[in-house]
């Protein structure tokens, strides 16, 4: 192919890359069914991806620790099952990352023995037990599963039991969903340096949601609608569909400040929650504000001191309470707030300006009735692909209002130690068996197996090909591992309704804009900012002067960042940088791009072959957030030469659509461009199945099917 004709391809390239760019009606969700705050979040998509290959907790490569202690873009898949039993506490400190519990083959993956935690942003955990115990109550006193002070979090079919502190506590978090998980027996007296605890979960943040969740067996705090010091002025929590059975004291309360809606959940009375007084039978939620003597004790709540929230609540069944299921507020909220513990300041104005007559905006989320939200939580929720026999337990409890399990003086269902679990025939620990089977054949280690590889025309011997994107916007790793779980996502949402608004790409036209040697204003030589035309510059601080290879490449020195200034008014959503490794003696890579760290092996560019012959390659790297201002990249290796060309176009915000547009499961038309229907009243979600590449118009709105 001559220099030209390679040329013309590539440009072809660039504009179909960038003209998908465009054609999506809505950001990229998660995965199929990722819903409410944290919907957006992309987790380690178009990164590398690790293997946990061993249960054994040393740190050596292969086992969970370290994937977790891994930086940059990553997904976590399973080759093994089984109970990994930590040593020590573990933090996520690096995010951009996926935990794909869901890949385990066989019975799935379980964290015990101490904490982990969720300490950065833009983190993906789906179907992955966490059970806690308190066998080393002497080194921690941890939550089951917590975090806090992040953003972008997505917590999904993930069990969290037999916590010290918190069963569940991610909270004060920016844009977080915690979906369809089960959260059970937390330990009441379990070893706790304050005593008695046996809670729940702290729930609230910056756009938080918290829907078809079983919370199970908990003395209180199920949940602590609990406002961070972090978010505390701008607390707004969607709570909806949640399955609450058998707290043994204050159950639901808080909200000093918080905005939330209280939707559609199931109340069920057990017999922990029968021993004690009508008035917290029957709660929905007792609110509260922030009292003189609580701010005075602790300052940093100073800025919500005597302020009441607002709650929109609405549909909540109270089992038991027929008068509270059709009246939530009356004994459900209004009866349950004490004048004389919020500074005698529930007062009737305070009544009327606390009750929302409309929810506070949230993101998509489907939602059921509560009768029906009972029954699919209980059928779907926790770690469901292969529900364990705690699991059952805890659903098969909920559904007898029955109490298996009790602590020693406790009230029915209140365990104190996960040893006061009664073992099933067979079992030996309160840990239920995970057995493995042997992994899939992954010739190539991208975390899709080859035979799902063969099936879907993508090459086994290919690791890149599993950052080839669909048409939804999803890379082929996320489309296999979405594709383990789907019947269980369409089951759980099955019979529900949108709710909530999603959010769309603003569809600006883009623009390529190439900055090489063709479109340099500056003189071979010139010190940093090198300059281009229509005001843009590349800068370094390493005192790197602009020199060119085989034209138009500019060469960049490896391991030196570099800076690429925007023009006012401009954001760059995606990059292609297209060139050569100039030396024989080593490969080059990305190893940077505005702050996201890669691998080797994930934008390589090879090097020169023996007879000094280079080989020229093209990598698109989508941005998560565009960039404005200006982004930073930097190459790893020996050295590159490379033109480089950012999808650009106007900056502008973000549309907000109706949810209802977006219905997965909206019959719509496929046309061809030239208005031929291709295919007629086609459900949404298989509108775009074995098409063709092309362009389509699909219920007014252009799509692109790509390669």
């Amino acid at each position: 192919m001559n220099q030209t004709l390679k040329n013309a391809t590539l440009i072809i390239g660039m504009l179909m890359v960038f003209m998908h760019l465009t054609a999506q009606t809505e950001l990229t969700p998660a995965f199929p069914g990722a819903e409410g705050f944290g919907r957006y979040t992309t987790g380690g998509r178009g990164g590398a991806v690790l293997h946990v290959t061993s249960l054994a907790d040393d740190g050596s490569t292969g086992t969970f620790r370290w994937a977790i202690n891994q930086s940059g873009k990553r997904t976590i898949v399973f080759d093994v099952s089984g109970t990994i039993r930590l040593t020590s506490a573990l933090p996520l400190k690096n995010g951009n990352v996926t935990i794909a519990g869901q890949t385990a083959p066989g019975d799935g993956i379980c964290i015990a023995d101490y904490p982990f935690t969720i300490e950065a942003s833009n983190v993906i955990v789906r179907f992955v037990r966490f059970r806690l115990g308190n066998t080393n109550v002497a080194n921690h006193e941890g939550d089951g599963l917590g975090g806090m002070d992040q953003e972008n979090i997505m917590v999904d079919h993930c069990s969290v039991s037999w916590s010290i502190d918190e069963c569940l506590s991610v909270y004060g978090m920016k844009n977080a969903t915690v979906q369809w998980c089960i959260v059970s027996q937390s330990l009441q007296k379990a070893g706790h340096i304050k005593g008695d605890h046996g809670y729940g979960g702290n729930w609230g943040g910056s756009g938080a949601s918290y829907h078809h969740n079983l919370m199970a067996h908990h003395s209180s705090r199920t949940p602590r609608l609990g406002p961070r010091k972090t978010t505390q002025t701008d607390e707004r929590m969607d709570m909806r569909n949640n399955v609450i059975y058998n707290w043994g004291g204050n159950g639901c309360y808080g909200g000093e400040g918080m905005n939330v809606n209280i939707v559609n959940n199931y109340y069920k009375p057990g017999p922990a929650t029968n021993l004690r007084s009508e008035l917290i039978r029957c709660r929905i939620a007792a609110i509260g504000i922030r009292t003189t003597e609580y701010c005075t004790k602790n300052p940093d709540f100073l800025p919500m001191l005597h302020k009441w929230g607002t709650f929109f609540v609405n549909g909540n069944h109270m089992n038991g309470f027929s008068d509270v299921t059709a009246d939530n507020w009356t004994k459900g909220i209004y009866a349950q707030i004490s004048n004389e513990n919020n500074d005698n300041l529930f007062t009737e104005e305070a009544k009327i300006n606390m009750k929302r007559s409309t929810p506070i905006d949230h993101l998509y989320t489907t939602t059921h009735d509560a009768a029906t939200a009972y029954e699919r939580v209980l059928d779907h929720a926790g770690a469901s692909l292969n529900r364990d026999w705690l699991d059952a337990r805890m659903v098969a409890d909920t559904r007898n209002t029955t109490a298996t399990n009790t602590g020693s003086g406790n009230a029915p269902g209140i365990i104190n130690t996960q040893n006061d679990i009664s073992l099933p025939a067979g079992e030996t620990s309160p840990w239920p068996t995970l057995a493995s089977d042997t992994p899939p054949s992954d010739s190539d280690g991208d975390g899709m197996p080859d035979a799902w590889e063969t099936n879907n025309g993508l090459d086994p011997q290919n690791p890149n090909d599993r950052n080839n994107k669909n048409a939804d916007g999803y890379t082929m790793l996320e489309v296999y591992m979405n594709s383990l779980v789907s019947h269980i996502i369409e089951s759980g949402n099955a019979g529900g309704t949108p709710a909530g608004t999603t959010l769309a790409p603003d569809n600006s036209p883009i623009t390529a804009v190439t900055l090489n040697h063709t479109s340099y204003a500056g003189a071979v030589g010139a010190t940093s900012p090198w300059l281009f035309n229509d005001g843009y510059t590349i800068a370094n601080t390493s005192s790197k002067t602009y020199a060119t290879g085989t034209a138009p490449g500019i060469k960049f020195s490896t391991g030196v960042p570099f800076t690429i200034t925007l023009p006012a008014g401009i954001k760059v959503s995606a990059i292609t940088m297209t060139g050569y490794d100039n030396y024989a003696d080593g490969d080059s890579w990305v190893s940077e791009l505005n702050g996201v760290t890669f691998s080797g092996s994930d934008y390589l560019f090879p090097r020169k072959d023996a007879s000094g012959n280079a080989t020229n390659v093209s990598h698109t790297i989508d941005l998560d957030t565009p960039a404005t201002g200006s982004l930073s990249f930097t190459f790893g290796g020996k050295q590159v030469v490379a033109s480089i060309t950012l999808a650009t176009s106007k900056a502008t915000a973000i549309v907000n659509r109706p949810a209802s547009i977006t219905n997965p499961n909206a019959r719509v038309n496929v046309r061809a461009i030239d208005g031929r229907i291709i295919r007629a009243n086609i459900i949404r979600a298989e509108a775009t199945q074995n098409l063709i590449p092309g362009i389509y118009i699909i219920d007014g709105q252009k799509v692109v099917v790509a390669k």
